[in-house]
């Protein structure tokens, strides 16, 4: 088993209480593995909470759930826009068009109302953001961006076809000047 945040992983088992399940989105795991980080729904109680402390726009609510969990997950587009719909559809948020056509969501007093049914859960997936973050400095935004673009670019280079002796050589020396540069950083 792997550890990740101080919750145990295994491939079918949830993380805590309320679990880092759901697939809500890309959670970098040690060793770079992807997993889940919010159970089903927990999102949307993340969310709603947000948007109950300052109303938001979309993209807000991404960059603010990434900052929180200390960039070691991001929620894509894909799941924060049909979260928001769906908060919307049960009545917990109004949508207003804002400038340059995004909306700004406020939340309404049946989404006050449901966060204070869920008021134990909710302050358990910030703590739990929290601790994510406290325990993640090597996963800033920044450093998990630099990283990717590295796998990508050494990952493009290795299937690209047959490398040569002085490519290959090259390419190590790249890699042993990186990690004896992040050392001394």
């Amino acid at each position: 088993m792997n550890r990740h945040f101080g919750f145990h992983h295994h491939k079918h088992e949830r993380f805590g209480r309320h679990g880092f399940g759901g697939h809500h989105g890309r959670h970098m795991g040690r060793g770079g593995r992807f997993g889940r980080f919010f159970d089903h729904g927990d999102l949307k109680l993340v969310i709603l909470r947000m948007i109950a402390d300052q109303p938001r726009h979309g993209y807000e609510l991404i960059k603010e759930v990434e900052e929180r969990a200390g960039g070691a997950y991001s929620p894509s587009p894909g799941v924060v826009y049909p979260t928001l719909t769906w908060l919307e559809e049960m009545g917990f948020v109004t949508a207003a068009d804002a400038a340059g056509g995004r909306k700004l969501y406020s939340v309404t007093a049946e989404g006050e109302g449901h966060l204070r049914a869920n008021e134990g859960q909710t302050v358990s997936l910030f703590q739990r953001m929290a601790e994510a973050a406290a325990a993640s400095t090597a996963f800033s935004p920044q450093i998990l961006r630099a990283r990717e673009n590295l796998r990508t670019a050494l990952k493009l280079k290795t299937t690209g076809g047959a490398l040569g002796k002085e490519q290959i050589a090259a390419i190590c020396d790249a890699l042993d000047a990186a990690a004896a540069a992040v050392e001394r950083a």
